[in-house]
């Protein structure tokens, strides 16, 4: 198996020096903490065994900026994006491929969703999870203009 993980949409977070083919040795995953499905999901993150290290870091916070100033944190409020500690971006699809990459029980799952054949069941998954996240965004009655999702609770 490869030392890193390969598929489509992998970008170098600054400048030429990063080498978006060094081997991955921990991640950065940036999510919306203000989503209830992204923080489903960064818990489940976190219960599970891990052959990377990650780290999970709210998108757009002082932290993420702080780490990763190149980036448009922006985008990172919209979709999911994890950072490789070699500069590597990884956004959307490729950002749920490289998880289940770092993650023991799901590196297989994760070489065979990067394949030619299992790249359309990887894109339904992540539409899937987008519709669901829009139709949180719909019941929390807000706009959502910056991308982020709303919550179910009431502040005040």
């Amino acid at each position: 198996m490869p030392a890193t993980p390969t598929g489509p949409a992998v970008e170098p977070v600054a400048g030429p020096a990063v080498d978006p083919d060094a081997p991955v040795r921990h991640l950065t995953v940036l999510y919306d903490a203000d989503c209830p499905l992204c923080v489903h999901l960064r818990h489940w993150l976190l219960r599970q065994p891990r052959l990377v290290p990650m780290d999970l870091v709210p998108a757009g916070s002082a932290e993420a900026r702080r780490r990763f100033p190149a980036l448009d944190h922006a985008d990172t409020l919209r979709e999911i994006t994890v950072v490789g500690d070699g500069g590597q971006v990884y956004r959307a699809t490729a950002a749920w491929i490289v998880c289940l990459w770092a993650l023991a029980e799901y590196r297989p799952k994760a070489h065979w969703l990067a394949t030619p054949a299992g790249q359309p069941f990887a894109r339904a998954t992540v539409l899937a999870a987008a519709r669901w996240r829009e139709r949180l965004k719909g019941e929390a009655g807000e706009s959502c203009a910056d991308g982020r999702c709303g919550t179910h609770s009431s502040s005040g």
